[in-house]
């Protein structure tokens, strides 16, 4: 016999689904709803749940815009930067321009125009950061803009290309989510069965050696008794 609360959860959840698909279903759409727009697609554990899932699933966090989405596309001049070198740095197919002035730390203008450089040890010596400047190669955490540049002649500097960021779904899950969970789990219930045959195996060993260390010491206690009564 089915308890009360199992069968009052299972009448809410057809309730709350056939309320949720019976407010999508054509025969209770407007004429003009039925024109124009077409009821979209329920997850079935939207219906149920009354939350949005999948792809109508909108995060409530926003991405802040920068200073560049605000006022658009900012000279040299308009942000601050001086200086009478034109340094260029090319990355893959992405080209950023800065101005420095002679002795700057390369490291310092490449963060103050944005790009990116994967370093390593930050003094020169693994060469994680290295880069392609005039045909030979610079440690740019060390390195500095030249001092002889001829006036009006860029300084272009060939930085390793990193990989670029995928962009976020905003979904709360996807299905390899949910392989990688389920098959982490089983490994993890696993572990804990044979971590605790193992501890099970070291307290039976423990146990015997306790026993026998007692059994020894009763032994040698009842032959020193006898001992003492054989003297007497």
């Amino acid at each position: 016999m089915i308890s009360s609360t199992p069968l009052t959860l299972l009448i809410s959840f057809l309730l709350i689904g056939s309320s949720a698909a019976w407010t999508t279903s054509p025969l209770f759409t407007s004429s003009s709803a039925k024109t124009n727009d077409r009821p979209k697609k329920i997850h079935p554990l939207q219906m149920a749940l009354g939350i949005p899932i999948g792809k109508n699933y909108k995060p409530k966090w926003k991405k802040l815009e920068t200073l560049e989405d605000k006022e658009g596309k900012l000279s040299e001049k308009d942000k601050g930067i001086t200086g009478t070198v034109n340094v260029v740095f090319n990355s893959g197919s992405k080209t950023i321009s800065t101005y420095a002035n002679p002795g700057d730390p390369i490291r310092d203008v490449a963060s103050q125009a944005g790009q990116f450089i994967k370093y390593g040890c930050g003094k020169g010596e693994c060469g994680t950061c290295q880069a392609l400047c005039n045909g030979q190669y610079i440690k740019p955490c060390v390195a500095t803009v030249p001092r002889d540049i001829p006036e009006g002649e860029q300084y272009v500097l060939s930085v390793k290309a990193t990989k670029s960021k995928s962009a976020s779904s905003g979904k709360f899950y996807s299905v390899r989510s949910i392989i990688m969970g389920f098959w982490n789990n089983v490994l993890g219930m696993l572990g804990m069965a044979l971590t605790r045959r193992a501890a099970k195996k070291n307290y039976d060993e423990r146990r015997e050696y306790e026993d026998m260390i007692a059994r020894k010491a009763r032994e040698k206690r009842e032959a020193r008794l006898r001992a003492d009564r054989g003297g007497n």
